[in-house]
């Protein structure tokens, strides 16, 4: 094996720990003569840690009664279909559940409680935050052209706050698929010493009511979010509550002028 012949799928193996042994030492020399594929590697491998420590507790999570009464019909008391319908409802709970520290115990998630708005932003700040390489879709030297994008494609003016003023700067943003109610936008900011936060932008559906505004946390990731007439906001960041309380505020009141 050449240097030359060293694939993605190849690097994507090695850090999901699934290489083949007898591929590892090449792979190993490639990656010391190419130090930003191995900054690659080692952004997804972290990007691996953080989504095992999201979602491996689930697995230890009791199915609540509510879902499995709702995934098996009156008849469903013996014989096969209930058990089946009960390991459905326990794939169902970790992918739509999301996070254990999020999960709505005793009812069925649904798309109309804003906690899945949370609880979806905090999943794409843990899946793109870590990137080195392309953290973001379009880049912020292509600002007009991702806020016009983003905008045309979720249905309405969008612009990125401003809050250099607070030590973070816009990066980029990207396109995202949304819990159903269409697609969703995520902007990306960074400071100085690399810290990085997320804005998610969803388009909400018609007839909810203004949320208060609302913090939740997960281990060290904490999300502000609310949702504003048709349009639902969340920011994450891995920084302290009142910290990341006063950039919320500063999003907040910006989102709030007249455009």
């Amino acid at each position: 094996m050449t240097m030359q012949a060293i694939s993605e799928a190849q690097l994507h193996a090695l850090a999901d720990d699934v290489l083949p042994e007898e591929q590892r030492a090449a792979i190993d020399a490639y990656l010391r003569a190419h130090p930003q594929d191995a900054a690659r590697v080692a952004a997804w491998r972290e990007q691996n840690r953080q989504l095992r420590a999201l979602f491996d507790p689930l697995q230890q999570e009791a199915v609540p009664p509510a879902l499995l009464q709702a995934a098996a019909p009156p008849a469903a008391n013996h014989g096969w279909y209930r058990p089946a319908m009960q390991a459905a409802a326990a794939v169902v709970l970790v992918f739509a559940g999301g996070m254990g520290g999020w999960l709505l115990r005793g009812s069925v998630t649904t798309g109309a409680n804003p906690i899945s708005l949370a609880r979806s932003a905090a999943i794409a700040h843990a899946v793109y935050t870590p990137e080195v390489r392309h953290p973001v879709e379009v880049g912020v030297e292509r600002e007009a052209h991702l806020v016009q994008w983003l905008s045309k494609r979720l249905g309405s003016t969008l612009q990125p706050p401003a809050l250099s003023p607070l030590g973070y700067h816009l990066i980029g943003g990207r396109l995202l698929p949304g819990d159903g109610d269409g697609p969703v936008a995520q902007f990306m900011y960074e400071e100085g010493t690399g810290k990085r936060l997320t804005l998610y932008v969803a388009k909400e559906r018609a007839g909810r009511q203004e949320t208060a505004f609302r913090y939740t946390q997960e281990k060290d990731l904490g999300v502000f979010y609310w949702i504003d007439g048709q349009m639902g906001y969340a920011l994450s960041a891995k920084l302290p509550k009142a910290e990341l309380g006063k950039i919320a505020d500063a999003v907040y009141a910006q989102l709030e002028q007249p455009r």
